[in-house]
């Protein structure tokens, strides 16, 4: 069990990298002129799409516990 949220972790760690790299990457093409919109938006949407990834992780790894 230990080592399976080990993993998990690894891999949360790896999507915040690449989510953090995509906003990087929308602000440096969005901060200086024209730039693609279509671009821009497939970007977004890869990003969203991490988000939901990071998100899903995260609950399995810390899950909300009622009590």
């Amino acid at each position: 069990m230990a080592e399976d949220d080990e993993s998990k972790k690894k891999s949360l760690a790896k999507l915040r990298d690449q989510h953090r790299k995509l906003d990087d990457e929308i602000a440096r093409m969005t901060g200086g002129g024209a730039f693609n919109q279509l671009e821009v938006q497939r970007l977004k949407k890869r990003k969203l799409t991490l988000k939901d990834e990071i998100a899903r992780l995260e609950s399995e790894i810390w899950p909300d516990i009622i009590a």
